[in-house]
């Protein structure tokens, strides 16, 4: 068995957790979040905690419990606590603006980008060369952020473009003659 899914996922106060066949509904005070289980997993409730176990002779039972295991505890920590991914933008004249659930964003083209940001996923802009992208669901804010910084990811010469706040960029050395 996966020794990733041999850990229980413990519930906080707060957070319901409902299985139901192949389906598990978490509900927290930030939201509600909905997976499908795969069927060569099972997840039971024990006390204040979900364990994941795998079906026995299933293919790759032992890998899919550690995944599932993974996810539902994302799952649990996005609905008590929410995920944040936070960008820079490294560049002059580079700018974000959030206008309710759309980002603009200048990145020095000869037209504005406008983000629009889908259901459960918020957007702030403390500074015009900062953007904070919050949500519950942890892989919809990394798709978010990742969607932002690919409209000018950072270049390896100068270092202008959309950064994630702790992603460090090498800069490589100019040619010389």
């Amino acid at each position: 068995m996966s020794r990733v899914a041999k850990n229980p996922v413990a519930l906080p106060a707060g957070v319901e957790a409902t299985i139901a066949g192949s389906e598990i509904v978490v509900k927290g005070a930030l939201g509600t979040l909905q997976r499908s289980i795969h069927p060569s997993v099972t997840v039971v409730r024990e006390g204040a905690s979900l364990v994941v176990k795998p079906i026995d002779g299933a293919d790759n039972a032992n890998a899919l419990s550690g995944t599932t295991r993974a996810v539902i505890n994302n799952m649990v920590t996005g609905v008590s606590k929410g995920f944040e991914r936070k960008l820079n933008l490294v560049g002059v004249g580079y700018r974000a603006q959030a206008q309710g659930d759309k980002l603009n964003l200048s990145l020095g083209f000869s037209h504005p980008v406008v983000h629009q940001m889908p259901a459960g996923v918020k957007v702030e802009t403390p500074t015009q060369t900062e953007i904070i992208i919050k949500g519950v669901d942890k892989q919809q804010v990394g798709q978010v952020a990742a969607e932002v910084r690919a409209y000018r990811a950072p270049e390896p010469y100068k270092g202008k473009g959309v950064r994630y706040s702790d992603e460090v960029v090498v800069i490589k050395e100019t040619k010389k003659k």
